[in-house]
């Protein structure tokens, strides 16, 4: 018996449920956004930290003048310099520590602290 009316489930999403997950999905993206910049410039930091701590200078000084001038070769380093590093000796090695947090701003008054933290290896 086929009906022409009959009631038929259906199945997919709904406009409202569509538009949740369009709104979900893009603030994530929002948020993303507006962090990759930070973690970029972590890995920057990191990464000058590493080559500093590889042939160090001499002198805590020498090590510190070093990471400004990576700083000027390397753009996206804003949040440290080089009197923000810890330097120590462990076990006869030079060991570079650092610290530092970023606020990144969604939408005012809400922002988003993010704390790195990092050593040379």
């Amino acid at each position: 018996m086929n009906r022409p009316f009959a009631h038929r489930s259906q199945r997919g999403v709904t406009l409202i449920g569509l538009m949740s997950w369009a709104v979900v999905v893009g603030f994530i993206g929002y948020v993303l956004v507006r962090t990759v910049p930070t973690l970029l410039e972590y890995q920057a930091i990191q990464k000058a930290i590493n080559n500093i701590a590889a042939s160090p200078p001499p002198t805590v000084v020498g090590i510190r003048n070093a990471f400004e001038r990576q700083k000027e070769i390397e753009y996206s380093i804003e949040s440290i310099g080089g009197g923000d590093l810890e330097i120590t000796k462990e076990e006869g090695k030079v060991v570079i520590r650092f610290a530092y947090q970023k606020e990144v701003e969604l939408i005012k008054p809400v922002y988003l602290l993010i704390k790195y933290e990092g050593r040379s290896q």
